[in-house]
């Protein structure tokens, strides 16, 4: 939808142009060139025409941009795939070591049997 609303303000903009240049400075414009009021543009009608074109194209390029607006996807700040976990803050201390905890007695062995005594011969 941003893509066609941008080709229509691209479209209405070169109108804009075109329908400035086509005007003269003073308010002459197309005007000045019909020199009979019998005409089919006649003086009067030209120069309401080029301005209510003038400010047509200006009023819908505006509402065009103001509409191009709200089409825009808002970027997306986080992945929702995975969770990366914020990198270490170079200006944090080390972390201090602990001393390592005394291990847990292990399971005693079980006396061993006394080695059987051989038969004396």
């Amino acid at each position: 939808m941003y893509i066609f609303i941008a080709i229509l303000i691209v479209i209405a903009s070169l109108l804009l142009i075109g329908v400035v240049l086509i005007q003269k400075s003073k308010g002459g414009g197309l005007a000045s060139d019909y020199s009979s009021g019998n005409q089919y543009l006649g003086y009067r009608k030209t120069t309401d025409f080029v301005e209510k074109a003038t400010w047509s194209l200006a009023i819908f390029i505006c509402i065009l941009s103001i509409c191009a607006a709200f089409t825009v996807k808002t970027p997306v700040t986080q992945s929702s795939i995975q969770t990366v976990a914020p990198a270490p803050n170079s200006a944090a201390p080390a972390p201090v070591n602990k001393p390592a905890a005394a291990p847990a007695p292990a399971a005693t062995p079980a006396p061993a049997a006394a080695p059987a005594a051989s038969p004396a011969n």
